[in-house]
């Protein structure tokens, strides 16, 4: 049994792309960087509490199995070293996206496999350059009453009305999305699912 331990639709659509049947189990953790933490570290670290904490509550199923195989993943928006989360206000919205404007900014996303007992684990970060065109004030309020960049990291997704303001994009559209797909499927394969395999069976 493979766990997805996220809330995220974007994530499990993706996943659903390599794997047919899955449990999601969302997890959740503090997500509050610590003093002067690296982004990377951060991101890495997310996705293991992430997990972590997801195995806590599968434990507490009354017909947990003991071979479910864990995956979470987490993406931070970052521009000049500030990591961006989600916005809870439109001002927050505007604060982000005026950051975001007319300047490269980067977006990283890790991943967490393991297992039950948590004694194989793998993980892995990706980092993607994002470029955005001169946004202005109207647009961000515009795009805020849309209501997309409410559960968004940096406040705008990629593959929603948030495309419109990138000017250009190098890595890995799926992780800038939510969850790398070249590098979840190597990982899987090493805790024997094999994305190909599976879903040739269908």
């Amino acid at each position: 049994m493979l766990v997805l331990a996220s809330a995220s639709p974007r994530r499990k659509e993706l996943l659903s792309l390599l794997v047919k049947e899955f449990e999601v189990l969302p997890a959740d953790i503090d997500e509050t960087p610590k003093y002067q933490e690296e982004a990377k570290d951060y991101v890495v670290r997310m996705a293991v509490e992430k997990a972590k904490a997801a195995i806590e509550k599968y434990k507490r199923q009354p017909n947990a199995g003991l071979s479910a195989i864990f995956l979470a993943s987490d993406t931070s928006v970052v521009v000049g070293g500030q990591i961006l989360g989600k916005p809870s206000s439109l001002d927050d919205s505007l604060s982000m996206l005026r950051q975001l404007s007319g300047r490269s900014h980067q977006v990283i996303t890790s991943l967490c496999l393991c297992n039950l007992e948590f004694d194989h684990v793998v993980t892995k970060c990706i980092v993607n350059d994002v470029s955005f065109r001169d946004i202005s004030d109207v647009e961000i309020h515009q795009y805020w009453k849309s209501g997309e960049p409410y559960d968004k990291a940096g406040s705008y997704a990629i593959q929603g009305m948030g495309s419109i303001f990138v000017r250009s994009m190098s890595g890995s559209y799926s992780a800038v999305v939510g969850l790398p797909l070249y590098e979840a499927a190597q990982i899987l394969a090493q805790f024997g699912i094999h994305p190909l395999e599976e879903m040739s069976h269908e």
